[in-house]
């Protein structure tokens, strides 16, 4: 297996030379969802060796956008546009720069194992209610109480009347209950989000929502504070040039699982996919060239 330091070095023989200073410093505002942690150490080991000091600063999800606008942190790598966390940029607009997508169709959902085969709708979930009770009722295993795609599914429960109740705890616990019931092959609903590791661990199906109570899809964008692009320019063309598919998404994540440690995870990750990295930063070298 190459080390990363192996890999960079056999790109700058194709043309990646690293050429930040050293006194460079990255403050990347992270929160626990696993593509945010996926996607923040990735870009901590690609901009470490490029000469930066790179640290994770890890917070809730709403509390980045304050961060970012008092500039108590320098970039984040997650924002859902133009539906899922238009509420949290709302009051920072002018404090927040937004820039490029690096993932198109994400999409926050309420989510059944597959093996359910009678339960595709939203009408079908509110016939069989009593099929997922937990501790004597209905219930949907949620993630924390403040995210976006809690707020979404109190709205699911009352646009289409479902006799249920969102229990609210971490990404940890829901996905915990949710390996526990899909190896007991019992009905349980659970809201989930693409990207996301579970859908390639897991055979899971959204529940079918017509009136889009989920939102209708969002890209996913990076965001830094004011002014950032003109201080970090290569910073800024590096991460504008940045985009993953779904597959490759879905498989950094699962690295990262599989080996139960984010830093191992990237490095391992990156040391497989050496075209693809030279792909992103090779861009930026032959601007600078």
């Amino acid at each position: 297996m190459k080390s990363i330091t192996s890999l960079l070095v056999a790109l700058g023989a194709l043309g990646v030379a690293t050429t930040a200073s050293a006194d460079e410093t990255l403050t990347i505002g992270t929160n626990n969802w696993s593509e945010n942690i996926a996607v923040s150490h990735l870009w901590q080991q690609l901009l470490e060796e490029r000469g930066y000091r790179v640290e994770l600063t890890t917070t809730g999800k709403s509390i980045i956008f304050s961060a970012l606008a008092q500039r108590d942190i320098d970039i984040s790598l997650e924002v859902w546009l133009p539906n899922g966390d238009a509420q949290y940029l709302e009051p920072y607009q002018d404090r927040i720069d937004v820039h490029d997508a690096w993932y198109h169709g994400a999409q926050d959902e309420l989510v059944v194992p597959a093996y359910l085969s009678d339960i595709d709708t939203m009408e079908d979930l509110k016939a069989n209610a009593s099929r997922f009770e937990y501790q004597g009722e209905p219930t949907i295993m949620g993630i924390e109480s403040g995210s976006a795609i809690a707020g979404e599914t109190e709205t699911a429960i009352e646009r289409y009347e479902l006799p249920f109740r969102q229990l609210n705890s971490s990404s940890p616990a829901m996905l915990a209950s949710l390996e526990e019931a899909y190896r007991k092959k019992e009905p349980i609903a659970v809201t989930l989000w693409q990207p996301h590791w579970a859908y390639a661990q897991y055979d899971l199906k959204a529940i079918e929502d017509p009136e889009e109570a989920y939102g209708g899809g969002d890209d996913i964008k990076w965001m830094s504070t004011v002014g950032f692009a003109e201080e970090h320019p290569e910073i800024t063309d590096i991460l504008d040039g940045w985009y993953m598919s779904h597959g490759q998404l879905s498989d950094l994540m699962l690295t990262i699982e599989d080996v139960g440690s984010p830093e191992e995870g990237v490095r391992r990750w990156i040391a497989d996919h050496p075209a693809l990295i030279e792909q992103w930063l090779g861009d930026v070298e032959d601007a600078e060239a």
